[in-house]
């Protein structure tokens, strides 16, 4: 096929719905632990088989494995005909598009014009839209399964895809229980619209177990926010019978034991954790619990003599914190934040300060991330520069860079609580400090005082005449002063 045939069918394969089109892609994501999830979700057989074997194939792809994505696509095809015999058509549509992408990259072309042909039959009596994808519930709701399971910069979109399959139809647990998923997820961020109605997952939970009352995932998902609203005596019975119907799933193991660590029965919590890790041993999710639950353990006021029990038995906790942190980010070192961060405490817990700077220098290097993340690795990152170098400088750049992202999180609050702390010590130290001058100016700016962020400012000039930050803050509120 000549180039130009070639330019055509790219152009014809862009207007699929599909991984292949959707945003995530190699450099967006890390592929490595992508595998390892979607080929455990696979071994332990849960729910949405053909979801994990599209995703799986597009991951191969990515790593130049087209015969194992073609099997994997094979697979999808496999099961969508054994479960969905009345929807298969609508049901294969992004399977077909995957098809024919990996065709594509393998130079395959006929075979891959093929499959939009096949594309162009099942779409055309479903949309009077694209000629190749027809928009319905099973294009959105795997879109936004496939979003979900990529990195949390997604969940906003996948939240959008799963809103659109529910309006369309609006009883099928796989939507609800998606859009569920991704609001439970969208809830935790403190930053997010969703954080201020922390009801809206329970709600969808309660559907799908209105609709399935065996989805033992709907069970500790509810159980979680149960918890967190002080509904503990619900949230108990729900995680109990949860365990009950499926005590060897990975997934409902995790939930659980976070619902348990959360509840203080730190013990319990690491008894299913390690029932998990034998199951999937790769997980992210699991070691950082497990982490998180020997850190609980800890006692921060502990014997300085080796020869003391208390003191070897926090060597050990400390060791193994640092064992489950690091194994939650080996395979995520872009997506994997908070393992990251909490490795880093656990180093300075133990006087390793160079370790733990070795981290940070890494992670605020790191672009496209969630917001609140960005502002978490500065915050934490300007504390330890502030209470373990003694870099007031540094620190203060790294609160100021955290609370210049406009993204409404307990983060960024703290960053404004520490730079005010530290701009009002100095100031009574030093009237003069042009530093702390600067940032109080800027905190008067951000709360659109410009008459008191004027006078800082210019303040600020008088002990750093050439300073071009201050200049070009004053020259902008100067612009937009009333005349």
């Amino acid at each position: 096929m000549s180039n130009t045939l070639r330019d055509l069918l790219k152009e014809k394969l862009d207007q699929l719905q599909c991984h292949f089109t959707w945003r995530p892609q190699k450099e967006n994501i890390d592929v490595e632990d992508m595998m390892y999830r979607l080929q455990d979700s696979l071994t332990l057989g849960v729910k949405y088989q053909a979801t994990s074997y599209n995703q799986l194939a597009f991951v191969n792809c990515l790593q130049g494995n087209y015969e194992e994505a073609i099997q994997n696509l094979k697979e999808a095809e496999k099961i969508l005909r054994e479960n969905h015999k009345d929807e298969f058509e609508r049901r294969s549509i992004i399977t077909y598009g995957n098809f024919a992408w990996v065709h594509y990259h393998m130079g395959q072309l006929t075979e891959a014009q093929s499959y939009l042909d096949k594309l162009e039959m099942i779409c055309k009596p479903l949309t009077d839209g694209p000629r190749y994808t027809a928009m319905i519930p099973e294009v959105y709701g795997e879109k936004g399964w496939s979003l979900l399971s990529s990195a949390a910069e997604y969940y906003e979109e996948a939240m959008e895809c799963f809103a659109k399959a529910v309006e369309e139809d609006p009883d099928n647990t796989e939507w609800i229980m998606g859009y569920a998923t991704v609001l439970f997820r969208l809830e935790a961020f403190s930053g997010t619209p969703e954080s201020h109605e922390r009801r809206q997952s329970v709600k969808h939970l309660r559907r799908v177990l209105e609709l399935d009352p065996d989805d033992a995932m709907a069970m500790v998902l509810l159980a979680l926010k149960l918890q967190e609203l002080n509904e503990n005596e619900e949230a108990n019975e729900l995680v109990e019978q949860a365990l009950q119907k499926t005590a060897d799933l990975p997934y409902v193991l995790r939930y659980a034991a976070k619902f348990y660590r959360q509840g203080r029965a730190v013990g319990k919590a690491v008894k299913l954790l390690k029932q998990a890790l034998e199951l999937t041993p790769h997980s992210c999710f699991l070691h950082h619990q497990m982490g998180i639950c020997y850190r609980r353990q800890l006692n921060n006021h502990r014997s300085r003599n080796p020869c003391n029990l208390e003191f070897q038995r926090n060597a050990e906790l400390i060791s193994q914190c640092k064992y489950h942190f690091g194994k939650a980010f080996e395979h995520r070192p872009r997506t994997a934040v908070r393992p990251q961060l909490d490795f880093a405490d656990i180093c300075i817990k133990n006087g390793e300060y160079s370790r733990a700077e070795e981290i940070y220098s890494k992670l605020v290097e790191l672009v496209d991330i969630r917001p609140e993340n960005t502002q978490k690795i500065c915050l934490e990152a300007g504390l330890f520069e502030l209470h373990q170098k003694r870099s007031e400088s540094n620190a203060v750049s790294l609160f100021l860079k955290g609370l210049k992202v406009e993204y409404e999180s307990n983060e960024r609050k703290k960053c404004r609580k520490n730079l005010e702390k530290w701009a009002d010590r100095n100031l009574c130290r030093n009237p003069r400090d042009s530093k702390a001058l600067g940032v109080k100016g800027f905190l008067y700016q951000l709360d659109e005082n410009k008459a008191k962020a004027i006078e800082y400012f210019e303040k600020a000039l008088e002990f750093d005449p050439g300073n071009e930050e201050y200049l070009n803050a004053l020259s902008e509120l100067r612009v937009c002063a009333p005349q």
